[in-house]
């Protein structure tokens, strides 16, 4: 089931970038994002959560034509099943990541990052864990200086917190 739903999502993504002939991002430049993302758990962390909420902030910075380095800063909160009684599984993380974003053609990208997701549950550091995320998108123009961000990644986090989830992302870039 896990692998069909991957496949269909690369599906979309390849099929709506098939549309696009050009070359290279939508826009020029060093680009903020602000956006919102979603996590569905691959039952395999320690308290099973449900699924997972929160927003990010991503900046690119133009390598090349069709390469951009990016730094993403966010924050997902998972809930999950009663762990005892009637106390909910809810935890926070903030996953720190850089990496590298092409752009296939103009508007669908391939991209992978590496980081850190530090667990908000104690402040001593013992939540931290490696996290590295392949992911693919699209991006099209809403105005001259801004665009819509749509992703789909998959996420590993090693550690403490071991954690892997289908993510996805809507972002606005400006």
């Amino acid at each position: 089931m896990r692998n069909l739903s991957f496949v269909t999502i690369l599906l979309f993504f390849l099929s709506v970038s098939a549309v696009n002939a050009q070359t290279g991002p939508v826009t020029n430049g060093p680009r903020l994002g602000i956006g919102a993302d979603f996590a569905f758990p691959q039952n395999n962390s320690k308290n099973n959560p449900n699924y997972g909420a929160g927003a990010s902030l991503l900046y690119q910075h133009p390598l090349a034509k069709a390469l951009n380095l990016t730094v993403n800063v966010g924050y997902l909160r998972f809930n999950g099943d009663p762990v005892f009684a009637n106390i909910k599984y809810r935890q926070g993380f903030v996953p720190i990541k850089a990496g590298l974003r092409l752009y296939v053609t103009g508007k669908f990208f391939a991209a992978g990052e590496l980081g850190a997701s530090i667990s908000t549950a104690n402040g001593n550091g013992k939540g931290t864990g490696f996290a590295y995320a392949p992911n693919l998108g699209f991006e099209f123009p809403v105005s001259n200086s801004g665009s819509i961000d749509l992703s789909a990644r998959y996420e590993n986090w090693s550690g403490n917190n071991n954690m892997s989830f289908i993510g996805l992302r809507a972002g606005f870039n400006f």
